[in-house]
């Protein structure tokens, strides 16, 4: 039999690995496939053999794994305490409605929990959300806060790749009536100091603006009504080759081939001020108000970002797209330019 078959090959992939001393995140998720496949192939046997194992896609953390987590968290609190930031807690859940509609194509990602007795909620996918929504009900217009928090995903779990369901999130924000840039000019130098104090290797900050995206957009043909998946395409550019991208947004998100190349001589530009300057007289860019507006700011950013010390570890990265809706303005995230030792 078919099934027989892959149940042997799965206990030969797991036998292996042990071998060859693996790392006990990429076992556990072998021996766990292998414990769902016999299951499948003997019911019988599952009803009275009740199988430990942690759900799919979370995990158990050692004595001490959690000490070095605590060791990782003392060092972000610490720098977020000392840029002037209290924190606050929300609830695990929230009510469906509060987190429907805010996280594009990623919405079909969120756990929702059986009816309880008249209100529909929803596991947390963010911390983001539930901090606009306390803002909201508190009627609060300045403070700086973090937030240190698990939250919840119903993706694909990866686990020897970090990608998991259930994961901690540690968020910095500043709230209020602000000059352009300057909290985001911040918000980067906490990244940049929290990277260095933790020393995981050499790394770069990616910065963009979903300002200059939509301009970029516009400029190259692509209907309103298809920005924000368009957006979630270009945002798999790190995951994925230029040609599947592109692939994807012609053979499924239905765009004309042209304008798939002509995004494509854009997203493939990442570099720094002088790019910046480039940008504001290309002869389409500088034409589009969206784009001239949020490239002017992204030069105010790299004059802060120079001032700070830390513009040398910065790129403007055209590719960097971010799938969330409630982005607006600037977008950035820290990638590590080598892997990081065992």
């Amino acid at each position: 039999m078919a099934e027989e078959d892959a149940l042997k090959k799965q206990a030969d992939l797991v036998r292996r690995l042990k071998q060859e001393k693996a790392s006990s995140e990429e076992i556990a998720e072998q021996v766990a496939k292998l414990l769902e496949m016999k299951a499948v192939l003997s019911p019988e046997e599952g009803k009275h053999k009740f199988v430990l194992k942690t759900p799919k896609g979370t995990r158990d953390y050692s004595p001490k794994q959690m000490a070095i987590r605590e060791k990782v968290f003392t060092i972000i609190i610490d720098c977020f305490k000392r840029h002037g930031a209290e924190t606050i807690d929300t609830p695990v859940f929230e009510l469906k409605e509060t987190l429907t509609g805010k996280y594009g194509e990623d919405s079909k990602l969120i756990y929702d929990l059986k009816d309880q007795g008249g209100e529909l909620l929803s596991l947390r996918y963010d911390l983001t959300v539930p901090f606009a929504r306390y803002l909201a009900m508190n009627k609060i217009t300045n403070i700086k806060r973090y937030h240190i928090a698990k939250v919840y995903r119903r993706d694909n779990p990866a686990m020897t790749r970090g990608r998991y369901r259930e994961f901690y999130q540690c968020d910095f924000d500043i709230a209020g009536q602000y000059d352009a840039m300057i909290p985001d000019a911040e918000c980067l130098k906490i990244v940049h100091e929290i990277l260095s104090a933790l020393q995981i290797g050499d790394f770069c900050i990616k910065v963009n603006d979903r300002r200059i995206l939509d301009g970029m957009f516009a400029v190259c043909g692509v209907p309103d009504s298809k920005f924000r998946t368009i957006c979630s395409t270009v945002d798999k550019l790190d995951k994925m080759s230029w040609e599947d991208v592109k692939s994807e947004m012609v053979g499924e998100k239905g765009l004309a081939p042209e304008i798939a190349d002509s995004i494509g001589e854009y997203v493939k530009l990442h570099g720094g001020l002088s790019l910046i300057e480039q940008l504001l007289q290309d002869p389409k860019l500088s034409q589009n108000k969206l784009a001239k507006e949020g490239l002017g700011e992204m030069k105010q950013l790299f004059e802060y970002l120079a001032l700070f010390g830390i513009s040398d570890q910065t790129s403007f990265d055209l590719s960097l797209a971010r799938g969330l809706d409630y982005y607006t303005g600037v977008i950035y995230e820290a990638v590590l330019l080598q892997q990081p030792k065992e």
